[in-house]
């Protein structure tokens, strides 16, 4: 019997996935199966292929080279069967369902609420989910399509999934409209020894993302205290003698001031992202094109990963 009359399109999804998680419980969590049920299913395609495919270790599995000498024609076929099945009339007028979005504290106030009053006009019957945004646990959450929809900035994004560059964004410093410091003109020598607040959503800690940055030029910054939320910064800043780096849309705030720094810190890039699994989702496609005519300037390139 040929090869292809033994294969079925769920030994090559098993297989697929296998490839992308290698761990064959994380593969039957996804694909609705026991273990023993993805293991049986690799035990048939050892014998089609006369090859082990997968080892086993500790922490999951490890494609042989045979196994991984087929992973670009096996996601490529399961495209094509995917696409067999797709609406060529996609309508988001009468598009219904759940979509899940997961956004960090600043997407929440940047991204979403211009998105969102869109995507409702355009899709009433869709309906969205927002939930926290939990970076360590991200790749579980889209893997078993808890979330279809990640914004935030690169660094909180694993590195496996495929992503969509949506602008620039700059951090500039800020301190309470109170603040002798108010409008003033610093250098960042002597910003350094001056209190500062940093805002760490993902760890409880006195560690800010310019550390390296003050670093490189020989001065170590006064990180005095940690917060984890973009949204209460304002008002704690507002009240304190202390100074912050805030990405420039949170401004203007009627809590705070500029001061003038003679140098800023690198820009970041804000992103959105997805598991790999869901790139040829209609919903996912569409959203995507969505956001990139709402938010990726004209002059800017389109940057996945």
């Amino acid at each position: 019997m040929s090869g292809i009359n033994r294969l079925d399109i769920k030994q090559l999804r098993v297989l697929q996935l296998l490839l992308q998680e290698r761990n064959v419980s994380r593969v039957a969590n996804v694909m609705g199966l026991t273990q023993q049920a993805v293991s049986e299913q690799l035990r048939k395609l050892r014998g089609m292929f006369d090859d082990q495919l997968f080892i086993r270790t500790s922490n999951g599995v490890v494609p042989t080279p045979l196994a991984e000498s087929l992973e670009a024609q096996v996601n490529q076929v399961i495209q094509d069967i995917e696409a067999l099945f797709s609406d060529r009339t996609f309508e988001p007028s009468t598009l219904e369902g759940v979509f899940h979005i997961t956004a960090s504290d600043y997407a929440l106030m940047t991204v979403l609420p211009a998105l969102l009053d869109a995507v409702n006009k355009a899709a009433p019957h869709l309906k969205i989910i927002v939930r926290d945004f939990e970076s360590d646990a991200l790749n579980k959450l889209m893997l078993t399509g808890e979330v279809d929809l990640a914004i935030s900035f690169p660094h909180f994004i694993p590195e496996t999934c495929p992503s969509m560059f949506l602008f620039h964004e700059q951090h500039v410093c800020v301190v309470s409209k109170h603040s002798p410091l108010a409008g003033q003109q610093l250098s960042i020598e002597a910003l350094a020894p001056h209190p500062q607040l940093i805002i760490s959503p993902s760890r409880a800690n006195l560690k800010g993302s310019h550390d390296h940055w003050f670093g490189e030029k020989g001065l170590r910054r006064n990180v005095v205290m940690s917060i984890p939320s973009f949204s209460a910064a304002p008002s704690i800043i507002g009240e304190s003698h202390l100074a912050c780096f805030l990405p420039s849309r949170l401004l203007p705030n009627d809590h705070l001031a500029k001061v003038e720094l003679d140098e800023l810190p690198p820009c970041f890039d804000v992103i959105a992202a997805w598991h790999q699994r869901s790139s040829n989702s209609p919903i996912l496609k569409w959203m995507l094109a969505f956001m990139h005519e709402m938010f990726v300037e004209p002059q800017a390139l389109e940057q996945t990963r």
